[in-house]
């Protein structure tokens, strides 16, 4: 089976990036902590900073459907509409390349 990379995206409410931001981070290393992440990685917009997105990479599509449904993450979603505007923009891909282990290997 492949690798699962997820992509979540989302833009703040006005005037609540900062709060959408920490809420984010909160995410981060208990994520980094589930069995089947490989990896978990928070990013903020330079040209618009109310947009973030997080990649992140999965063993398998069991192992980001269990994500899905972990406590944090069920806490956030619920908090998410105070803070964000429109729905959480969710794309999923099947890796085709490997992980490189080193730089110049890719």
């Amino acid at each position: 089976m492949s690798t699962v990379t997820n992509l979540a995206f989302f833009r703040a409410r006005p005037g609540r990036t900062n709060e959408l931001g920490i809420a984010l981070m909160a995410l981060v290393e208990p994520t980094r902590s589930e069995s089947e992440c490989l990896t978990y990685n928070l990013h903020q917009s330079v040209e618009d900073p109310d947009v973030w997105f997080v990649y992140e990479n999965w063993k398998t599509a069991s192992g980001l459907d269990a994500h899905m449904h972990a406590k944090h993450v069920r806490e956030f979603l619920a908090a998410a509409p105070t803070l964000i505007t429109g729905d959480v923009e969710l794309r999923r891909f099947s890796m085709i390349s490997a992980f490189p282990t080193r730089a110049w290997d890719a």
